[in-house]
């Protein structure tokens, strides 16, 4: 078997189209919100919706409509994405809002000189970024069975 066969199976690209659907809508909402195109957005973290959830989510979604909701299939994929959900939203987040900080101490630091040293600050998610990447990902799930049934 090849490595490039996952990319025929239905459940591993409907967690793709998951995670890509949410890093789309990240650039329109901030197309939206900002006035501005911000491509590098598509590969990012960070921002709404989360899209470690929607690819999580949508797996999860998939693997119970195929595999039916009490199986240990649809068990292993909803455990994984819960603890992907409280990962986002809670540690990343936290690591974000540390990040923030310690950039703010180096710029004290170095009197307002820019020292070319800034931690990344758009780690985590806030509970809605989280929230709403589940309900993408339901969404995606729930269509990609309906467009390529088991």
């Amino acid at each position: 078997m090849s490595f490039f066969n996952m990319f025929s199976n239905r459940l591993f690209m409907c967690a793709v189209l998951g995670w890509f659907s949410a890093q789309v809508l990240k650039c329109l909402i901030i197309v939206v919100r900002d006035k501005k195109v911000d491509l590098k957005r598509l590969l990012g973290s960070g921002g709404m919706p989360s899209s470690h959830t929607s690819f999580t989510v949508s797996l999860a979604t998939i693997m119970g409509l195929t595999f039916r909701f009490d199986s240990a299939e649809f068990a292993l994929a909803a455990t994984l994405a819960l603890i992907v959900m409280y990962d986002a939203a809670g540690i990343r987040q936290a690591a974000g809002k540390q990040a923030k900080i310690l950039n703010e101490i180096v710029e004290l630091l170095m009197h307002g000189e820019n020292p070319n040293v800034k931690l990344k600050e758009l780690l985590g998610h806030t509970g809605k970024e989280v929230f709403a990447g589940a309900i993408l990902g339901i969404i995606v799930g729930v269509m990609m069975n309906g467009v390529f049934p088991a």
